[in-house]
C-alpha cells in the first residue's frame, strides 16, 4: 500500500487523474471502475481538463460505476447514472454504452442485478483501475460496516450515518432511498491498482483505521490492506490521525529516489 500525502484536495485531485490517464496511455481501451460523491468531483473536472491538454480520448474506454440508490431511476437527478452524466460522461468522448451502473430499471428483479454485474465486468476482461472514496464509517462503495470481505454486488442497506451524511442532497427526506446496489468488497479487490482518494478531517478516523488498523468488517476500507497494489492519496488534514506520517513521507521520498536512479541509467 503506497500512503501518499499531498497539500490539499486540489493536489489529491490532481495526482488521482495522473494516475488513470496514464492507464489510458498505456491502455486505450481500458477498464476503470468509478465512484461518485464529494471527493471524486474535483478528480473529474481534472479529467476533462487534463485529458483534453493531453488529446488523450475515452472512446474505447469502458466504466463500472461502484453503486447506485435503489428506486431511483436514471433520469432523477439525484441518481448516481445523472451525477456521472453530469459530472463527467457529458464532458469527454466516451461512448455511453460503455457507461455502466448497478441500476435496476423499472420492472426489473433487484435480486438479479449484481450477479448481471458481476458477469458484465467479467465479459470486460475486469477492472484495470479502481478508484474509491470512503466513508466516515470506513465504508467503499456502500459496503456498510459488517459487510462480509468476500462479498459481490448485492443489494446493501444503508446506515442510518450514510443516510444523514447524503441527505443534504435530498429535497424530501422521505424520497430519500434507504437501499443502494453495490460492487461487493471481493468485487473491488478484484482490480488490477485501487486508488483510494480522502479528503479532509472528517475522514482521518476512517483513514487510521483503514490504514493503520486492524482488518475488520466493521471498517471496510481496511481490506485494502490485503490487496498487492493500492495507492492512497490523502490531503494533509485527511492524513492528521495517522501514526506513521513521517515513515509515509520518507518511504515517498525514498521512492523518488529510486525512480531517478533507474531514469538515469
Amino acid at each position: 500500500m503506497d500512503v501518499i500525502i499531498l497539500r490539499d484536495s486540489d493536489a489529491v485531485a490532481a495526482e488521482g487523474a495522473a494516475l488513470l490517464l496514464k492507464v489510458l496511455r498505456q491502455k486505450s481501451n481500458a477498464v476503470f471502475g468509478l465512484a461518485s460523491g464529494r471527493t471524486p468531483l474535483a478528480m473529474y473536472k481534472r479529467l476533462i481538463d487534463d485529458s483534453r491538454a493531453a488529446g488523450l480520448s475515452f472512446r474505447d474506454v469502458t466504466t463500472f460505476n461502484l453503486d447506485e440508490y435503489l428506486g431511483l431511476q436514471a433520469t432523477d437527478a439525484q441518481s448516481y447514472r445523472a451525477y456521472m452524466q453530469r459530472e463527467f460522461f457529458d464532458h469527454i468522448d466516451i461512448d455511453p454504452g460503455n457507461t455502466f451502473l448497478p441500476e435496476c430499471a423499472a420492472g426489473t428483479d433487484p435480486l438479479e442485478v449484481g450477479p448481471a454485474y458481476e458477469k458484465l465486468i467479467r465479459s470486460r476482461g475486469g477492472i484495470d483501475l479502481q478508484i474509491l472514496g470512503i466513508g466516515r464509517n470506513g465504508h467503499i462503495g456502500f459496503n456498510e460496516p459488517t459487510s462480509s470481505l468476500n462479498s459481490r454486488t448485492r443489494i446493501k442497506t444503508l446506515t442510518r450515518e450514510t443516510v444523514a451524511a447524503n441527505r443534504e442532497h435530498f429535497d424530501d427526506a422521505a424520497e430519500q432511498p434507504q437501499l443502494a446496489i453495490t460492487m461487493g468488497i471481493a468485487t473491488i479487490m478484484d482490480a488490477g491498482h485501487i486508488v483510494l482518494l480522502a479528503t479532509g478531517s472528517d475522514k482521518a478516523a476512517a483513514v487510521r483505521q483503514s490504514v493503520e488498523g486492524p482488518v475488520s468488517a466493521m471498517c471496510p476500507a481496511s481490506i485494502l490492506q490485503l490487496h498487492e497494489k493500492v495507492t492512497v492519496l490523502l490531503d494533509e488534514a485527511a492524513a492528521s490521525e495517522l501514526q506513521l506520517l513521517d515513515y509515509y513521507a520518507w518511504i515517498a521520498e525514498q521512492k523518488c529516489k529510486l525512480l531517478d536512479s533507474l531514469k538515469e541509467r
